[in-house]
């Protein structure tokens, strides 16, 4: 591989001229996905870090990535929820939606510039942070909390099929059709993720040019249909209904901000680091911001869309029917891309947890779980808004943590000659950069440790009451902004970790070319 040329960021920082490492050995079939690049119908890359000349990406790339990764009907259901749980009027909606948006999908914006920087996903950079063994414990429950997020948008999905079979054919929901609405969304995510990026980038295109456009149809419709006398005369709602509401919204967001260098790592170090954040949190505030407000207008008119347990047929009965089946139906593909995205970075997570498969076929564990996750959550849950809340109660704290502490790793590797060593990443061995001690970094995990379980602390849900909850953190739903700021704060006043020395190149062998002056970049 040749010498990487020195580029100044526009994130600030200078990257100087470092040697390429020798490619190690690969270590298993997900280290050998080489073959493809990023140029074929299917992907086959895995975890390894993309070599240089094949970082042909674009930043106007990750705008239609996340603008399809907020299109999902449950902004809706969480819009309606800040009206008539939280009890907050327009205005706080709006302002709840935006704050939430941009600090969220802000966080996203700024991790993935890490992305770039290494050329490998965020599961394989973390181990960079945490220490190639340490990498594990933050890893499985960041993979743990991606399987209940793609359970909660495959049952969605199933409710937008299951809802434009009835309003066209007058198909009435039963227990096998359920299963077989489910099968069919998992299986068609499972093809799209497996993939990956080519086809992932073209269906996020299209699909954003679609929803626009019947979004702003929905939107008209509103507009000429609603009561705003009704909607701009409710009452201001108190302010820790407001600052709770942040929190739930943000929630969404933040469960993106471990994936997001997986969707930078093509792009070229000559990428503006400001130009990463920006697209990033404009084509998710373009959607995510009108959705949660339309939601929490229509819930002025009709309060049940915030407790359904099926929030897509709600849609179907709201809308007429002209307007609400080819809604669905976009809205449906928005929801396969939304869960493809998902496991195509669970993907990712699974190989970087252990698992000796492609790429392709390692996301068939997270398609599996979400199932029979979804047959569970469909046919045997009593409140579908419940259990999807208290998941992001809980999501937005194990995520935060890992935030927190991976930030300020990245934060000292900015100005680094070396910033993520990709033989480093991919050894597992005592050998490796990142071995720390018995590997794991202590610091990392003692960071995010403390900070994990203090956020729990501060957490209430169905499922789980913190004893910390009856504190102003915990009456404000601030637990997951405490975590990430306690699990940075403790990361960057413990000792900086001391990364091993990276292996010596091994010189090439001289060849009649080289003795003759022939030089090969």
């Amino acid at each position: 591989m040749a010498v990487s040329p020195g580029v100044t960021d526009a994130d600030g920082a200078a990257s100087a001229p470092s040697p390429a490492p020798a490619s190690p050995a690969p270590a298993s079939p997900a280290a050998a996905e080489t073959a493809g690049g990023p140029d074929g119908t299917v992907e086959t890359r895995g975890i390894e870090p993309v070599p240089d000349h094949e970082r042909r990406g674009r930043v106007r790339e990750l705008f239609p990535t996340w603008v399809a990764a907020n299109i999902s009907v449950l902004l809706l259901t969480m819009g309606a929820g800040l009206v008539v749980f939280n009890g907050l009027n327009f205005w706080q909606v709006l302002l709840a939606a935006a704050i939430a948006g941009g600090i969220s999908f802000g966080l996203v914006g700024l991790l993935s510039v890490s992305g770039k920087w290494g050329g490998a996903p965020g599961a394989m950079l973390s181990r960079a942070t945490f220490g190639v063994r340490g990498n594990y414990f933050p890893g499985m429950i960041l993979w743990v909390a991606r399987f209940g997020w793609e359970t909660i948008n495959a049952v969605t999905g199933a409710y937008a099929v299951l809802t434009v079979l009835r309003l066209l054919f007058g198909v009435r929901s039963s227990t096998p059709l359920i299963a077989v609405t489910l099968l069919l969304f998992v299986g068609v995510t499972f093809v799209v993720s497996g993939m990956g990026r080519k086809v992932l980038n073209l269906c996020n295109t299209w699909s954003t040019y679609l929803f626009g456009l019947f979004t702003v149809l929905v939107l008209g419709y509103l507009v000429t249909t609603m009561d705003w006398g009704a909607v701009f005369s409710r009452p201001a709602g108190g302010t820790a209904m407001f600052i709770a509401g942040i929190g739930t919204i943000a929630a969404g967001g933040i469960s993106w901000i471990p994936t997001g260098p997986d969707f930078a790592r093509y792009l070229p170090h000559s990428a503006e680091g400001r130009k990463i954040f920006g697209t990033t949190l404009s084509g998710a505030l373009l959607v995510l911001v009108p959705m949660v407000l339309m939601g929490g207008v229509m819930s002025v008119k009709d309060p049940a869309l915030a407790k359904t347990d099926d929030p897509v047929s709600f849609l179907g009965e709201a809308l007429p029917m002209w307007l609400a089946v080819p809604y669905l139906v976009v809205a449906l593909i928005g929801m396969v891309l939304i869960n493809s995205l998902s496991m195509y970075s669970a993907g990712f997570t699974a190989q970087t947890m252990g698992v000796k498969l492609p790429r392709a076929w390692a996301v068939s564990i997270n398609a599996g779980i979400s199932l029979v996750g979804g047959l569970l959550l469909m046919l045997v849950a009593k409140s579908f808004y419940g259990s999807f809340i208290s998941f992001l109660s809980l999501l937005a704290v194990s995520f935060s943590a890992w935030v927190g502490v991976y930030g300020i790793d990245m934060l000292r590797r900015r100005n680094r000659t070396v910033r993520y060593d990709p033989a480093g990443l991919l050894d597992t061995s005592r050998s490796s950069r990142y071995w720390y001690v018995g590997g794991y970094c202590w610091q990392a995990m003692t960071a995010w440790g403390v900070a994990l379980l203090l956020g729990l602390g501060f957490t209430k849900c169905d499922w789980f009451t913190g004893p910390l909850v009856s504190t102003w953190i915990g009456e404000n739903g601030l637990g997951w902004a405490a975590t990430a700021l306690l699990a940075a704060l403790l990361h960057a006043a413990l000792p900086v970790p001391r990364e091993g020395a990276a292996p010596a190149p091994v010189p090439a062998p001289r060849t009649e070319e080289a003795s003759a002056g022939t030089h090969r970049d």
